[in-house]
């Protein structure tokens, strides 16, 4: 029996075509274009979606390191001080500290230059 594809055909295409709308050019109107440039932006995607993450952890850094040298102390310093005293805050909480609260932050400050001298 023989099958004729041109619903198929042209409901695949059309999927294809809008998903790729605001594509530039030939990409966003030619169909095999079209299609290869949704396989790669989704490829794109999910690098960007794991990129993310490192470059939070990056900003959270900066921002600890730029407040923790107003206190004469280094990033590292205070990290290492603060597993020293067991001072469980992950970098995004204390970079948040850091730009909200600066007296909160100047505690955990505190509590690491304590742990460092012991």
């Amino acid at each position: 029996m023989r099958v004729k594809r041109a619903v198929t055909a042209r409901k695949k295409k059309k999927f294809y075509l809008k998903k790729a709308k605001g594509y530039r050019g030939a990409l966003s109107r030619r169909y095999v274009l079209a299609k290869q440039q949704f396989y790669r932006s989704g490829v794109k995607a999910y690098a960007g979606r794991k990129d993310k993450k490192g470059d939070f952890r990056r900003l959270w850094i900066t921002r600890i390191n730029a407040a923790a040298r107003l206190q004469d102390m280094k990033y590292n310093e205070l990290i290492h001080g603060l597993k020293l005293a067991n001072a469980n805050i992950n970098r995004k909480m204390l970079a948040e500290l850091a730009v909200s609260d600066i007296e909160a932050f100047n505690a955990y400050v505190a509590l690491a230059k304590e742990a460092l001298n012991k």
